[in-house]
């Protein structure tokens, strides 16, 4: 594990230092970040407890790439796993008035039993009407031990700021699917198997710094019994708090 751990941050750092030179020129490249409880696609990464993020972002004309690491504070779905490094290369371009966006992000797990590190890449298209910002993407894992076969999550996000306010009102919903080769592992990702999430959401945003609360959900079954990588109670509805400052 540690080796692919010193790895990930070698890939990272090379991509990093590829894209150096126009670090200066991002006006905004750190993020620090606490919250309520890490969750992805609508599943708590740390067992509905707080975790603090830190993210570096580094571009160079069309292409950037970024590395975010989250504390996991001995996360069951991830074998125990301390934190989590998430290492980004991707790149944007205007087709008309629509953005398509491609990227690669490889999830390195720290202190984790077992090999749990896997990749997956996605591509969105995003389009700005008025304070209105919609995206609809989809991002795909192929089949790996770590996560039990395959994934797929297709997804659609708006977000649009109130006139007159600091607010901007959020809103996602998503479908994870996939294949499966190890019905044990494939309740990482997709506990109980295909699942629906959604999230309703409310920002404040000044200057640098961002809070926000989300209402998260699934259509995950909270009572059947969970492999030893997923607790399905951590998929139920809840509320996350978060405040982000960004330098």
């Amino acid at each position: 594990m540690i080796r692919r751990v010193r790895l990930a941050g070698v890939l990272g750092a090379a991509s990093c230092g590829l894209i150096t030179p126009a670090f200066a020129q991002d006006a905004r490249p750190v993020t620090l970040e606490v919250m309520s409880q890490e969750e992805r696609r609508g599943l708590s990464w740390t067992e509905r407890r707080a975790a603090l993020a830190g993210e570096l972002r580094v571009s160079r004309g069309r292409l950037d790439a970024s590395a975010r690491t989250v504390t996991l504070r001995n996360s069951v779905r991830h074998g125990g796993a301390d934190a989590v490094v998430d290492l980004s290369v991707g790149t944007s371009w205007d087709l008309g008035a629509v953005r398509i966006r491609t990227d690669a992000t490889g999830h390195a797990f720290a202190g984790a039993r077992g090999r749990m590190d896997y990749v997956e890449a996605g591509v969105s298209a995003s389009y700005a009407y008025g304070p209105l910002y919609a995206t609809l993407g989809v991002i795909g894992a192929p089949s790996q031990r770590a996560i039990g076969g395959s994934n797929v999550h297709v997804y659609a996000n708006a977000n649009a700021g109130i006139p007159g306010t600091p607010f901007t009102m959020l809103a996602e919903l998503g479908h994870s699917s996939g294949s499966v080769s190890d019905p044990v592992r494939a309740e990482r990702l997709r506990p109980g198997g295909s699942y629906t999430n959604w999230r309703l959401g409310l920002e404040h945003r000044r200057d640098r710094l961002t809070i926000g609360v989300d209402y998260i959900g699934t259509y995950v079954s909270c009572t059947a019994t969970a492999s030893r990588f997923a607790d399905r109670s951590n998929a139920g509805d809840r509320i996350v708090g978060r405040v982000q400052v960004s330098f």
